[in-house]
């Protein structure tokens, strides 16, 4: 039996969402339907909209969701009905060359649901980052169902699945910040503060946020910054220097995508120091650097895919980080918001008066 649910469609490419009527069809083998609780509004729904992922309009939107597990499909061992679950968008497939090294954090054939929900008049939708979760509920593969300790608001524990995760990962996991480093977070969006959210967990000691926004940079420093930089105001790169006593940072992170800002990063760092990138650039975008410069400084130059993470191993540890007082994922929650006001965040996300507007369903 399908079910009809109220989700949140872009129609078109920058043509303002609606409330449309959802099909989701029974669960196949290896799916699962969840009743989605939250939904947090990222700058990714907000780039499906405006055309900037792929044209394959109507997109269903909202993928940082938690929710519970309502049906699944034949063959479906690893969730169960009743299951309190965080959706991710790369459920690793367990048989690909990266998942075969023993590295299936860089999966390189992630699982989605087989089947489309759709319009009731039948025509496809294309849910953002295969999940779809600005509904009441959504159809993924089982594999895109990652338990956690329901003890955790789904307000709290849904932004794990993208935004949170992604900055977190690129201080631990990519940037492997280790005890007494100093990191600069160059960006101080979700992803940006969620790096330097990280980058407190993992040790370090000095954590130097940058930003063009006054408002942002206080945000950094209620996550953990212990100085902030205005870059319309002073040159970032002298700025940390002068903060770390002439050398530059350990880690310099990227959260903004942009070749500027790369661009300082990679100076930003000390000798062998790693610099990170994890906002996401747009296609045209190329970045130039003398190649003396880049071997002359060693140290590594990466990027991080989803914060690089592995779902089953580090959404349960940050759920347990946050019941145990220790991250405060509650602090990335400006607003909570209905189905209905998707647009208008979209709009406050643009004006940099949010850190993340969550939609409420249940």
């Amino acid at each position: 039996m399908a079910y009809e649910v109220k989700g949140v469609v872009a129609r078109g490419k920058g043509a303002p969402v609606s409330i449309e009527t959802i099909v989701v069809p029974d669960p196949g083998p290896g799916e699962a339907v969840v009743d989605v609780q939250a939904c947090g509004v990222c700058h990714t729904d907000l780039h499906y909209r405006e055309g900037g992922i792929n044209d394959d309009f109507p997109f269903l939107l909202g993928h940082e969701a938690a929710g519970i597990v309502s049906a699944v499909g034949e063959g479906v061992t690893d969730v169960a009905v009743g299951d309190y679950v965080v959706l991710n968008w790369r459920a690793v497939c367990g048989q690909c060359r990266a998942c075969l090294k023993g590295e299936p954090q860089y999966c390189f054939d992630t699982h989605n649901a087989a089947q489309k929900m759709t319009l009731t008049d039948g025509t496809e939708l294309s849910p953002a980052l295969g999940i779809g979760a600005f509904a009441e509920k959504t159809l993924v593969h089982s594999g895109q169902c990652t338990k956690v300790d329901p003890a955790a608001p789904p307000t709290a524990a849904g932004l794990l699945g993208c935004g949170v995760m992604a900055g977190v990962g690129a201080a631990i996991n990519t940037g492997a910040v280790q005890r007494g480093e100093t990191v600069a977070v160059f960006g101080c969006g979700g992803v940006g503060d969620a790096a330097i959210a990280g980058a407190k967990l993992a040790g370090a000691t000095t954590i130097i946020a940058v930003d063009i926004s006054d408002r942002k940079l206080e945000w950094a420093r209620n996550m953990g910054a212990t100085h902030t930089v205005n870059s319309k105001e002073s040159d970032p790169v002298e700025a940390i220097k002068a903060l770390t006593g002439g050398f530059g940072v350990d880690v310099a992170i990227d959260a903004v995508g942009h070749p500027k800002v790369f661009e300082q990063a990679f100076y930003a760092r000390d000798l062998a120091g790693r610099v990170v990138m994890v906002g996401v650039p747009t296609p045209d975008m190329t970045i130039e650097l003398p190649a003396i410069e880049i071997f002359g400084r060693g140290g590594a130059i990466k990027s991080s895919w989803y914060g690089d993470c592995l779902p089953s191993r580090d959404f349960p540890m940050l759920v347990d980080l946050y019941l145990q007082g220790r991250f405060d994922l509650d602090a990335f929650v400006s607003e909570t918001i209905g189905l209905e006001d998707v647009e208008e965040a979209f709009e406050k996300m643009h004006r940099g008066e949010v850190l993340r507007s969550v939609v409420v369903l249940k």
